[in-house]
């Protein structure tokens, strides 16, 4: 996480707004998704709160990048484990682009098929949980986090997938 990109899914965007984390977490990481993922955060904001609607203009000027996945970096990131076709649009996505980068990067996201493909990848150290990314930067949400966004959470199901992958036939 020292400085290097944090590739966030839709479900942490919407839950550091819903915490009221957004601001610390956006101000102390260089966040980036991709177009999939904001898209999904309009979706459905008609059924929110109005203090939990995201305004799509606000948000992509909080993130350092929004990218647009091309179908040639769907088509190798697919290539590499059709797993990914399991995963939602967001979520798979956001892993096409992340599998196109040459740099360090984090990936924050609380979905288990997700988090079973990074796992797959060999990329289990790049897999991160949003309370992570809010200690790292000493933010204390005043609304606690759900329990698929704390780091105990993360630790257990990385570990449990990373045990049945394991055990998997070759």
């Amino acid at each position: 996480m020292a400085g290097g990109p944090v590739l966030v899914d839709t479900n942490i965007i919407l839950e550091a707004h819903r915490t009221g984390s957004w601001r610390a977490l956006r101000g102390g990481h260089r966040l980036e998704t991709v177009e999939e993922c904001v898209a999904e955060t309009q979706t459905g904001a008609q059924n929110r709160r109005p203090e939990q609607r995201i305004d799509e203009a606000a948000l992509r000027a909080d993130l350092k990048a929004v990218h647009a996945v091309t179908d040639r970096e769907r088509a190798a990131a697919l290539a590499r484990d059709d797993f990914l076709a399991f995963l939602d649009g967001g979520e798979q996505a956001l892993w096409c682009h992340a599998l196109a980068r040459t740099d360090i990067w984090v990936l924050c996201g609380p979905d288990k098929a997700s988090l079973r493909l990074g796992v797959r990848l060999g990329l289990r150290d790049r897999l991160v949980a949003l309370e992570a990314l809010l200690d790292a930067i000493g933010h204390r949400p005043k609304i606690a986090l759900r329990p698929a966004y704390t780091s105990a959470w993360h630790r257990e199901w990385v570990a449990k997938i990373a045990l049945e992958e394991g055990s998997r036939p070759a």
